[in-house]
Order: C-alpha cells, then sequence, then structure tokens
C-alpha cells in the first residue's frame, strides 16, 4: 500500500518536471515546481516511517477522554455538517459489546482528499486567519485510537464512495510495523470500484472483511446507505478500551439517552465531566450543528444567553505576541528561501542566455523558454511571500482585542468560574480567577466567557489547554480584573449577597445544594432568563418571551421558528436578533506619588523589621547556648496565637468563608434579623483598647474629661451616594413629598445599631463643646465629670445628660419672663436646612443667653451620615417654623383630628399654595385609575366618572368600588381554576385510558412470546429459552444466518 502511494507521487511528480500538468493557478503551479525541483534532489535519500506502536503513542494525549469525542465532533462541525448523530450499535462479539458511532451530513470527502487522513500532521486547514477547529491534522487518529484500538470510515461525495480501514488489531495480528491503511472506492451509482489495479483493490477489501465486522461487500453498502444525504461521513469506532475491571470506559447503559464517564460518582463531579451529552451543549460559543445523543436533541447552549445581568468588557492588549512572533519568523523564513530560490534561478536563465548567445535553434528557445518562466514563477513567489511577511510584521505591533462576557449563574450558583474558548471551540472550563480564588463568597456564581482566536493564544494538540502557559495566565489575571469590576457593577455585594440568592429560591446554607423547586422561585428564576431555542430547520436562535405557563415545559426536539409566540420571529426567513449585552469599563485606582511613596516605604519598614529580626536571632549549637536564653521562653502557644488556631479550625470545617478581598470591603454590609450561614465570615471589628479597672481609676487623680472624648469621637463619615441622590431629589420639594419620600426610603436607611453610633458621636460632640464653655462654671461640677469617667459609654451618658440638664435650664442672667418664653418653644415643629436641604423636626431642649437663644431640634428623618439632632438658632435663616394647614385644605376628617389632637404642621413658607393645574392632573389620574379597574356591574356608570367633579370624586365610595373588583376578580379566578380542574381531570382518564390500552398490549405481546417458545419447541425440541432477551437474541440469529 506504502509503495503505491508513493508510485503515484512519484508519477506526479513526473508530470510537474516535464511541465504536462497545466497550473490551476499561480500559488499552486510555483508550489509543485518547488516540489519537483525538491523531489528531483532528494529522491535518493531515506525516508523517515511511521511505526504501528505510534498509534498507541499518539492517543495517549488525551487524558481526558470526552475531549477525544469531541475530536471527531469538531471534523463534522469543519466539515459544515448541520447535523451529526453519535450513537452506539450493540456487538457482543466485539470488545466492549458495543460500536461507537458518528454520522454526519457534512461536506464529505473524495479518493484524492481521504489519502490526506492518512498523513499525520497534514491539514488543509491551518492559516492565522482560519476560523476552522482543526489545525494539525492528527485529531482523528489520536481521537478515535483513545476510544478504541480500530475504526472504519465510510464517505460520499459528489459520485464517489471511499472507505478507510485503519486497525491496530490488524497489525497486531499480521505482525507488521509499518502503518497499513486500506483506502478501496466505488463509484456511487454502479456500486462499481473505482480502480485501475485489480489486485489492489481485492487485497484492500479483503482486509477489511476479515478485520472490520463487516464481513462483504453488501454490508459496507449498508453502511453507505446510512449517509442519506448527497454527503456526508460515517466514523465507526469498535473494540473499545476497557478500565481495569474490564469494563468499556464508557457507560451507555446506565442512561440510554446519554454517554456518561464510567466510574464517575454524581456527586462533587461537574456535570461535563460525566455526561457528555452536557459537555456537547456548552462545547461551542455559537452552536449553530445539531447534536443528537443515542437519537435525542442536545439542547445546546449559547453561554452568553443562560446568565443573569450579562455585561460585555472589551479588553485591548499588546501583550499576546507568543504566537504572531511565531507566524513572523515562519514567514521570514519561507521568504528568505523564495528569494534564494529566485536569485539562483535567475542566474541559471542568465548564464544559459550568455552560453546560448546567438544560438535561435527550436530546441535552445525551448530550453531558454523554460529556464525564463522557472525564473518568473519563483520571483512572483517570492515577492507574494514578502507581502505575507510584511503583512504579518505590521499585525504583530497591532494591539489585540478580546470581548470578555460575565453573568451570573442564577440556574446552579456552583457552576462558576471563567469558559476560554478558541475559534469557538471550549478549551478550559470553571478556571477560577480574581476574586474566585480567595474562596469566599465575592464573585460566586459568577461565570465569565472569553472566545481567543489562533493568533492570540495556541492551544494544546489536545485541545484541553493552552501552549503557551505564561500568556493564558496573563489571561486569565486579565479576566480576574474584569471580574470584580463586574461585580462591582452588578452591585450585588451592595444589595447584601444573602438577600440576592434567598430571592432566587437558594435558603440552604450550602453554597452546592440546589435552589428551590417551589414555582414562585422558579418564576422569579424564568423570569430574569428568558429562554433561547435553536430553529430545528433554520439553525437561527430564537429569544422567546416570557409566558406563565411555559416554567419548566418541554420543547420538542424538532422545534422551528413557527412555533414561536413572538409574531416578529416566528418565520425562518426572518434575520436572527443579536443579543443586546450592556458594556462595561473597566475602572482602574491610579495611585498618587504620595500613595507611591507611602506605599514604598511601608515596605521598606517591613523589609527593615525581619533583617533586624533576623540580626537579633542567635544561633543554637549546645546546650548552653539554651541555658543562656531567657526564662520566658516556651514552646507553649500563646492566648492570641491559640485563639488564631482556632478560628483557622473554624474556616476549616466552613469551606469557601475567607473575608470579603479587599476591594469588596468597603461594600455596605447586608443585615438581616435572622440572617442565614453564608460562606463568608463577618469580620469582627477591631478591639478596643483596655479599661483601666476601677482600683486603678480610684488610685490615679481623675483625668481631664476633654482627653477620653477626644479618643473616643470619631469622624462623622462621608455622605453614601444614596444619600446624596435622596438629598438632591429632595431639594426644592414641598414638606409633604419630602415626607412621602423619606418614608419610602426609611426601612432600609434607619437601622438601629447607626442610629446608636450617630447619636453617640453627637454626644460626643455636645461633651466636646461642654468641656469648650466649661472654664467659666466651677470647679467642683468639672471634678465630679471626670470622677465619672469609669469607662467610655459612661462618660458619653453621663454627660450628655449633664448637657441636657444645663441646656434645659435658663441662664441665671435673664430675666424671669424671658426664661418662661424660651422654655414654650420646647414641642415646636420646625424645619433645618442642613446641607442645603431641609428636613423637619422638633424642638427637644432650649438654651438661652444673653445675645442669643439656641435650639435643639430632633430630626424626623435624616440620611445616614447626617446626625439626628442639631443645635439651631433662633430667628436664623437655616431654622423656619411649621403652621397648620388652612381650613380649606381640611376635609371632615382631618377637622375631626385636629379637634382630637394637634394639628399636623405645614412649612410656614413664602410659596404659594397648590396650583389649579395640579389639582386638575391628580383629578385626571384619579379618574383614568378608577376607569382602569371599574367593575363590570358597579352601581355608578363607568361613562359618569369623566363628568364627576373634585368634591364628587372626594365622596367616591372606594370602599364599595373595591369590594365588587376583587369579588369580580376572585370570581375569574374561579373559573380560571375549574378549567384547569376539568382539563386536568380530562387529562388523567386520557391517561388512565393509555395505561389500560398499554397493560392490554403488555399481554399481548407477552401471550405472543409464549406462543412463539411453543412453536420453537415443537420444531427443535431440545431449545431453551426461559428469558424474553434470549428470546429476542434466538430470532435476531435466526434472521441474520438466514441473510
Amino acid at each position: 500500500m506504502a509503495a503505491s502511494c508513493r508510485d503515484d507521487e512519484n508519477a506526479r511528480l513526473e508530470l510537474v518536471l516535464k511541465g504536462r500538468r497545466p497550473p490551476q493557478d499561480q500559488e499552486q503551479h510555483c508550489k509543485y515546481s518547488s516540489v519537483a525541483m525538491a523531489y528531483s534532489n532528494y529522491c535518493n535519500l531515506s525516508r523517515a516511517q511511521l511505526t504501528f506502536e505510534y498509534l498507541h503513542t499518539n492517543s495517549t494525549t488525551h487524558e481526558f477522554l470526552f475531549g477525544a469525542l469531541a475530536e471527531l465532533v469538531d471534523n463534522s462541525r469543519d466539515a459544515n455538517a448541520t447535523r451529526i448523530d453519535i450513537y452506539t450499535e450493540k456487538r457482543q462479539e466485539m470488545r466492549g459489546g458495543y460500536m461507537l458511532c458518528f454520522l454526519d451530513d457534512g461536506i464529505g470527502m473524495n479518493p484524492d482528499e481521504s489519502t490526506h487522513v492518512i498523513q499525520f500532521g497534514k491539514s488543509n486547514k491551518r492559516s492565522p486567519e482560519s476560523t476552522q477547529i482543526g489545525q494539525y491534522g492528527n485529531g482523528l487518529k489520536s481521537g478515535s485510537m483513545r476510544i478504541g484500538k480500530d475504526f472504519i470510515l465510510f464517505t460520499k461525495k459528489e459520485n464517489t464512495l471511499t472507505c478507510l480501514f485503519m486497525s491496530r488489531t490488524f497489525h497486531e495480528e499480521e505482525g507488521l510495523d509499518e502503518v497499513i491503511v486500506p483506502l478501496p472506492s466505488w463509484d456511487l451509482k454502479t456500486k462499481e470500484p473505482l480502480t485501475s489495479d485489480p489486485e489492489k483493490y481485492a487485497i484492500e477489501t479483503e482486509l477489511i472483511y476479515k478485520y472490520s465486522p463487516f464481513k462483504n461487500q453488501e454490508q459496507l453498502m449498508e453502511q453507505f446507505n446510512k449517509i442519506e444525504s448527497s454527503s456526508g461521513t460515517l466514523v465507526i469506532i469498535y473494540n473499545l478500551k476497557l478500565m481495569d475491571n474490564r469494563e468499556p470506559e464508557l457507560d451507555v447503559e446506565t442512561d440510554h439517552q446519554d454517554i456518561l464517564m464510567a466510574g464517575t460518582p454524581v456527586e462533587g463531579v461537574k456535570p461535563e465531566r460525566r455526561s457528555f451529552r452536557a459537555y456537547a451543549a456548552v462545547l461551542y460559543i455559537d452552536p449553530r450543528m445539531r447534536i443528537f445523543i443515542q437519537g435525542h436533541k442536545v439542547r445546546t447552549k449559547r453561554l452568553s444567553c443562560c446568565l443573569y445581568k450579562p455585561r460585555v468588557y472589551k479588553y485591548t492588549s499588546t501583550r499576546f505576541k507568543t504566537r504572531a512572533e511565531q507566524e513572523v519568523k515562519k514567514a521570514d523564513h519561507l521568504a528568505k528561501i523564495a528569494e534564494e530560490k529566485a536569485r539562483e534561478a535567475e542566474s541559471k536563465q542568465m548564464a544559459l542566455e550568455a552560453r546560448l548567445g546567438d544560438d535561435l535553434s527550436k530546441d535552445s528557445r525551448a530550453i531558454l523558454r523554460k529556464v525564463q518562466d522557472s525564473a518568473m514563477m519563483l520571483r512572483r513567489d517570492c515577492d507574494m511571500k514578502k507581502r505575507v511577511l510584511e503583512a504579518k510584521q505590521k499585525a504583530l505591533k497591532e494591539p489585540k482585542e478580546l470581548n470578555f462576557i460575565f453573568g451570573v449563574n442564577i440556574e446552579q450558583r456552583d457552576l462558576d468560574g471563567m469558559f476560554v474558548y478558541n475559534c469557538s471551540r471550549l478549551i478550559k472550563m470553571y478556571e477560577k480567577t480574581g476574586p474566585q480564588l480567595e474562596g469566599g463568597m465575592a464573585c460566586g456564581g459568577v461565570v465569565g466567557v472569553v472566545d481567543v482566536p489562533y493568533l492570540i493564544v495556541e492551544p494544546t494538540h489536545n485541545k484541553q489547554d493552552f501552549a503557551d502557559a505564561k500568556e493564558y495566565r496573563h489571561l486569565l489575571r486579565s479576566m480576574g480584573e474584569h471580574l470584580a469590576q463586574y461585580w462591582k457593577d452588578s452591585n450585588i455585594a451592595q444589595k447584601g449577597i444573602v438577600k440576592f440568592w434567598d430571592e432566587f429560591g437558594y435558603l440552604s446554607a450550602s453554597w452546592s445544594a440546589p435552589p428551590s423547586s417551589e414555582p414562585r422561585y422558579k418564576r422569579r428564576r424564568a423570569m430574569e432568563i428568558p429562554l433561547t431555542i435553536q430553529c430545528d430547520k433554520c439553525l437561527k436562535w430564537r429569544t422567546l418571551p416570557f409566558q406563565m405557563d411555559a416554567v419548566d415545559k418541554r420543547y420538542p426536539d424538532s422545534w422551528v421558528c413557527l412555533m414561536n409566540p413572538d409574531s416578529s420571529q416566528d418565520r425562518c426567513d426572518a434575520s436572527e436578533q443579536k443579543q443586546n449585552v450592556p458594556c462595561g469599563v473597566l475602572k482602574k485606582d491610579k495611585q498618587t506619588a504620595e500613595d507611591k511613596q507611602k506605599e514604598l516605604a511601608e515596605k521598606i519598614k517591613q523589609q527593615q523589621g525581619k533583617l533586624d529580626a533576623l540580626q537579633k536571632t542567635s544561633t543554637v549549637k549546645s546546650v548552653a547556648d539554651v541555658k543562656k536564653l531567657p526564662l520566658d521562653v516556651s514552646m507553649k502557644p500563646t492566648e492570641g496565637s491559640s485563639q488564631a488556631t482556632r478560628s483557622s479550625e473554624r474556616s476549616i470545617t466552613r469551606p469557601r468563608s475567607p473575608p470579603l478581598p479587599a476591594h469588596l470591603k468597603s461594600a455596605p454590609p447586608y443585615r438581616a434579623a435572622s440572617q442565614r450561614p453564608t460562606r463568608a465570615p463577618v469580620t469582627p471589628p477591631p478591639a478596643a483598647k483596655a479599661e483601666p479597672s476601677r482600683s486603678r481609676g480610684a488610685a490615679k487623680p481623675p483625668p481631664p474629661p476633654a482627653k477620653p472624648v477626644a479618643k473616643a469621637t470619631a469622624k462623622t463619615p462621608a455622605p453614601s451616594r444614596g444619600s446624596r441622590t435622596l438629598a438632591k431629589a429632595l431639594a426644592g420639594k414641598p414638606s409633604g413629598q419630602r415626607k412621602r419620600m423619606i418614608d419610602q426610603e426609611d426601612s432600609e436607611e434607619e437601622e438601629e445599631e447607626e442610629e446608636e453610633e450617630e447619636e453617640e458621636e453627637e454626644e460626643e460632640e455636645e461633651v466636646e463643646e461642654k468641656a469648650a464653655e466649661s472654664e467659666e462654671e466651677p470647679q467642683t461640677k468639672k471634678s465630679k465629670m471626670a470622677a465619672a469617667s469609669g469607662n467610655r459609654g459612661k462618660v458619653l451618658e453621663k454627660a450628655s445628660s449633664a448637657k441636657r440638664g444645663k441646656l434645659d435650664e435658663s441662664p441665671q442672667d435673664d430675666p424671669e419672663n424671658d426664661t418662661k418664653n424660651t422654655q414654650k418653644d420646647k414641642g415646636l415643629l420646625v424645619e433645618v436646612r442642613v446641607n442645603k436641604e431641609w428636613y423637619t423636626g422638633k424642638v427637644i431642649a432650649v438654651e438661652a443667653n444673653k445675645q442669643s437663644v439656641r435650639w435643639k431640634v430632633k430630626f424626623d428623618y435624616v440620611p445616614r451620615s447626617t446626625p439626628k439632632d442639631r443645635w439651631v438658632f433662633k430667628g436664623s435663616d437655616d431654622v423656619r417654623l411649621m403652621r397648620p394647614p388652612s381650613p380649606i385644605t381640611q376635609t371632615p376628617d382631618t377637622q375631626q383630628e385636629s379637634e382630637k389632637g394637634p394639628a399636623p404642621m405645614e412649612p410656614d413658607t413664602t410659596q404659594p399654595g397648590t396650583s389649579r393645574e395640579v389639582t386638575d392632573s391628580l383629578v385626571t389620574m384619579l379618574r383614568t385609575m378608577l376607569r382602569y379597574f371599574f367593575p363590570p356591574a358597579f352601581r355608578i356608570p363607568k361613562d359618569d366618572v369623566n363628568s364627576m367633579t373634585a368634591e364628587e370624586l372626594v365622596a367616591f365610595p372606594l370602599k364599595e368600588y373595591f369590594q365588587q373588583y376583587e369579588s369580580g376578580l376572585q370570581s375569574l379566578c374561579n373559573s380560571y381554576q375549574s378549567r384547569a380542574d376539568a382539563r386536568a381531570k380530562a387529562v388523567e382518564e386520557k391517561s388512565n385510558s393509555n395505561e389500560v390500552k398499554l397493560k392490554e398490549a403488555d399481554e399481548k405481546l407477552q401471550k405472543l412470546r409464549t406462543n412463539i417458545v411453543a412453536l420453537l419447541q415443537k420444531v427443535q425440541e431440545d431449545i431453551d429459552i426461559n428469558t424474553d432477551d434470549e428470546l429476542d437474541a434466538y430470532i435476531e440469529d435466526l434472521l441474520t444466518k438466514g441473510d
């Protein structure tokens, strides 16, 4: 076989040397010219040969068995197949008990193209700009030999049928060392062999009949008939590899709709590592080919369409140069070789022209023309390769751009990490990077997707890793930075991570626990991620609108665009909608020169400390050196170290629970009344300094009160983004609207813990003011305050109470009537301007002196960053009184309430009252709402609402209106429920009827089997059949023998 192949190649090269082969194009002609020249120079030299053992050695590159199966799927995709069927056929005589088949409807191969399959390392798909997956010309051989010992390939193209047979069993039994590959072909219509050497054809078919599962030409033609399309390929792998327990590595018995990795547990393993169906679903970033496993369609996924809140980040870098530099070196080498050949040919031409001189004979002109044509072709080839070199050198300097897509996997949050594709083919999955490496809840559940072309990073031959590990690590680091930015942009940490996952049904404390299957949680998840499905006819992806009855709905494998409820996308000729993914931007924190200097100084200080510690250590060489050590040296752990050990033990028992990373610590924590245990433990605040004991405090003179207060006082935090937004929204609005807006935010903003902290800070400020004014007070009062400073809380509490007592008292220098007048101000409702915003409050204390009167106002509501009370000067521009509402705007209810208690106050401003336009607008809105929800049989006609005045609308019977509306709504729901019950009852009756029919059919089948066994026993008395499987096998054997 190998000798005949070499003879064909020799004949082809002889035609090139004689100039009889017409060039198809310039590049092809140059290629054959160079090949012919090389052959003429090196035809007598020794050649390297491929030994039989290389078939096994080559297959060991596939450590991941599903990667070997994916190699054959890749070949179908590169052949532009629209469908591939992966199925098994039982063959008990074969090792493993079955054959694994791959059938596609791609472009197929003719006999000449089939010869490329047996050439290791040769691929017509290899080019830097190629988008095809195959690049090395090795996938079919390595993948199939990893799965089994033998494979046979059937392919159809145009009017030819070709069979390729590669068998290790054949080589072992025949004792061959060189790889022999039978390759017969037939005519599609006549089924006659296409060969000029009948003897060669007879040997090839005889080997196939002997060592393959197909024993004659008729059985071979049956395999070709399985290729129903005009072209396609069928690959059958048999004599499968077995595990140590003599079972096949691929399990096809546990799940008859899938191919599983044998011996792989269900728990603790990613589904793509156990199920080939799950792996094939995410094998391509934009799947177009339909994949069927055991006759059932794989629900392929576009990962970016399966994520919650996806966001794309554009990443540009000049770092990825290794692959481009290799291409430049290769192009430069080829250009230099072409230049040398062109110069050599031109020098031969010049020498021939000088030697011939004026000789114009026919033979001389023919020789000269041949040399001139060869030199011209080689020069053109050289120029073309130089242009390619220039283009690649230019591309080397250009930055490479990638798109990182991130989103949250709310369907199964423990399946997170980066999915890295190369030319749309999955290479690495579930790669952790950035904050995910720290193991906490930060970025938990987030999935990243990136498609990297060949020119940036090149994959390994088994397509399970990348060749340049350094550049791949750089890619992961870049994705980690953008992942952290996505986590900030998603605001999940700011809203509360536990609260976020609770919304989607993750109620368990275990991170790997599945979400709740309650209908409300299923609907919540389905509403956030619209279903994307592929048309079985046009292969376009369609996004279906959300429907309540579509939750958990099973769509048929043959779903087509006509079934789409969206009228704009219910035709195959409608264009495919692109996914609208918002773009994000990586925001890097730029360090100032001072920060860099400070960081450098800190590092120098740390290194200096380490150096000093090393210099202080002494080497212990003998027992005498040990005795010289300090007496307090002990091997027992200190209390702090034991606490650290206990905390580390706790962290071990709770996996993935380190604190949040530094760039996420600024996020406000989520607090709940009963918070479940989470993956990230709350970091305790730094311990306060040890307080002096009472005995020590009594022994020493009491310190002045200002010092402990100054130490305990904390800076008021800057207003948060939410508080600034609320303050802007409140600016310039009437107090009624401000009050409503404040009430909406009140549940989130007012937390008991923060209120206590802010009140404590305000009281500390009061104590400071008191200390500043206390120079005029008697010394005895100061000593009393200082003596009460046993701890920080007591100092603040007593100082604030003393301050309130001081403020409630009137100054002794004021007249008695002024004191009474100022004390009457307590309880007044006022508005105070804070940071250019007005807030309502109540006067709770009054302080008066000769120059002015001060009010202490406690606010009804202020943002977190603003103190809850404040001292203001009476009569200043920052304070104004509230006045009761005018009697015109009071309804009877409010008048009654005003008689019972104090009337509510309105701002005493110079702004005009509610305008007529606002009133008319509110009346119109109320009419619209009433008409929208109007009950069908209400006592007031619906048309009368349009003519009602504002006074009539105020007297509208809303209670009766909503009671009748709710009654009608309830009756409508009841009718829906009754219809659903009736339909469920009909379905149940139909199901029961089908079960009865199925039972009858089973009984008939069993009776038929019994009759067949009785009939066979009458014909052949010694037959022994006990089970249905034995009967089926016996009948099948009879039919096979009959054929």
